[in-house]
């Protein structure tokens, strides 16, 4: 159940930032190196501090 919160909670900040940050702008390339920048920041977050339990 907590992977599933967390998996959600890292959808709704990709939308978000995706959203206010890149509103006007279509520039997929930036588009998409920010968000895969927030999974892997996720990711390492997950990894470092709740995959050891």
């Amino acid at each position: 159940m907590g992977g599933v919160l967390y998996v959600l909670v890292m959808v709704a900040v990709v939308m978000a930032v995706d959203v206010l940050l890149f509103r006007s702008k279509t520039w997929f390339w930036e588009r998409l190196a920010a968000n895969v920048g927030i999974v892997l920041l996720f990711g390492a977050f997950y990894f470092r501090f709740l995959g050891s339990s």
